[in-house]
């Protein structure tokens, strides 16, 4: 498995990393009132009998900081584009003016905010669970390394303090990118 406590370290380090990009790729997908043309990657629209991402379709750029542009390569897309953003989860009714249809995102209520700021509280620590299982993990590791008489005590102490140091830099990480996120919500 391994072998010293570097590799201990390094292998902690790479997972708690990738604990934050899945945080940071669960807040991306909040919707904070603000227009965001990733909220519409899981939108299939049938396509000659096929269901096709919309982005295969369709053209979708943001004119402004509330509403998304989406322009058929098709006009007898339209139909279908509508159909299923109406059937999506989105909750925003689709306008169609001519070869474009527009959604108009509505800024949240206060209440809303608040519901996805606890949300966002909930994620981070979510992510702060998993850091510290990690880090868990990681230690118990360094002991095995002990009981195997791999490393000497005070190496074990030197893991150990390292460990938590990471550990550390990778929670205040998470608070960071929650503190952000419910910034960015509170300030609509």
């Amino acid at each position: 498995m391994f072998a010293t406590p570097n590799e201990i370290e390094t292998d902690a380090k790479t997972r708690m990393g990738k604990s934050i990009d899945a945080l940071s790729h669960e807040l991306k997908s909040i919707r904070t009132g603000r227009a965001n043309a990733g909220i519409l990657d899981k939108i299939k629209v049938p396509y000659y009998g096929t269901p096709t991402p919309l982005s295969q379709v369709a053209n979708v750029s943001t004119p402004d900081a509330r509403a998304l542009l989406i322009k058929a390569f098709d006009k007898t897309m339209i139909g279908p584009i509508e159909k299923a953003l109406m059937a999506s989860d989105l909750g925003i009714t689709p306008t169609t003016i001519g070869m474009d249809i527009r959604l108009n995102f509505p800024p949240p209520t206060e209440e809303r905010r608040k519901e996805l700021a606890k949300s966002v509280a909930g994620k981070g620590e979510d992510a702060k669970i998993a850091i510290r299982n990690i880090r868990r993990e990681a230690n118990q590791h360094i002991e095995k390394l002990l009981k195997d008489k791999t490393i000497t005590e005070d190496d074990k102490t030197r893991a150990d303090d390292g460990i938590q140091k990471i550990t550390d830099q990778f929670v205040k990480k998470v608070d960071d990118a929650v503190k952000e996120k419910e910034k960015e919500l509170m300030a609509l």
